[in-house]
């Protein structure tokens, strides 16, 4: 497989991963470079491609375009939501504005935020709450290039999914384990205050994308 590097510096990433899945009480936590992209990945997994993804009409904008980049047909529903809504009919959790203790729903796939306007402020960042060993493996692939941290670059001899550049770096993580030493064991949800536009009326979803 080639040579692995001695000094790993994604270590940090590994010990933010723990803490996370520990804090919001899942198995485990796959740290990425945002909550889109959190989100782009459990579709990808769960595989909505050609299949009706029902999403709220008021959300930020890049968890919908998520729905169309992973091939999946956006229905938009009037649902009004508080801190997470989910991917109907999929078990995926868009958990951006929901960051406390014990918040993981067992058997989903929760996606949450670390931008500096969320609860863990990072600046940018996200991750995948998972109880299920097999995805948090292809997530980790997946995030990375389909690289297996802590070899040598270019040195990896096999590939066993193709996979994105969305990991966290470990500066990002280093950031993340100081903010988590100080956090809340309990925080509310973030208000939707101003609520979000109305995607349904965007003319990219009414056939005059420029």
């Amino acid at each position: 497989m080639g040579r692995k590097n001695k000094y790993n510096p994604f270590r940090s990433v590994d010990i933010f991963e723990e803490i996370i899945a520990e804090y919001a009480g899942s198995k485990y936590a796959v740290a990425v470079d945002s909550c889109s992209n959190a989100m782009f990945l459990s579709l990808m997994y769960v595989g909505v491609n050609g299949k009706d993804v029902y999403v709220p009409k008021r959300t930020y904008p890049s968890a919908v375009f998520a729905v169309m980049h992973a091939g999946g047909n956006v229905v938009f529903t009037d649902e009004s939501w508080e801190g997470i809504y989910a991917f109907d009919p999929f078990p995926i959790i868009d958990g951006a504005k929901r960051f406390t203790s014990g918040m993981y729903e067992k058997g989903t796939y929760h996606c949450l935020s670390f931008h500096a306007a969320k609860h863990l402020k990072i600046g940018r960042g996200g991750a995948i709450l998972t109880d299920n060993k097999d995805a948090r493996d292809w997530f980790k692939l997946a995030r990375f290039d389909g690289r297996e941290e802590g070899f040598i670059p270019c040195e990896q001899e096999d590939f066993t999914v193709a996979g994105w550049n969305f990991y966290m770096t470990p500066e990002q993580a280093s950031r993340g384990l100081w903010l988590m030493s100080t956090m809340p064991k309990y925080n509310k949800d973030l208000p939707n205050e101003p609520d979000y536009p109305d995607m349904s009326k965007m003319s990219i979803f009414k056939g005059e994308e420029k």
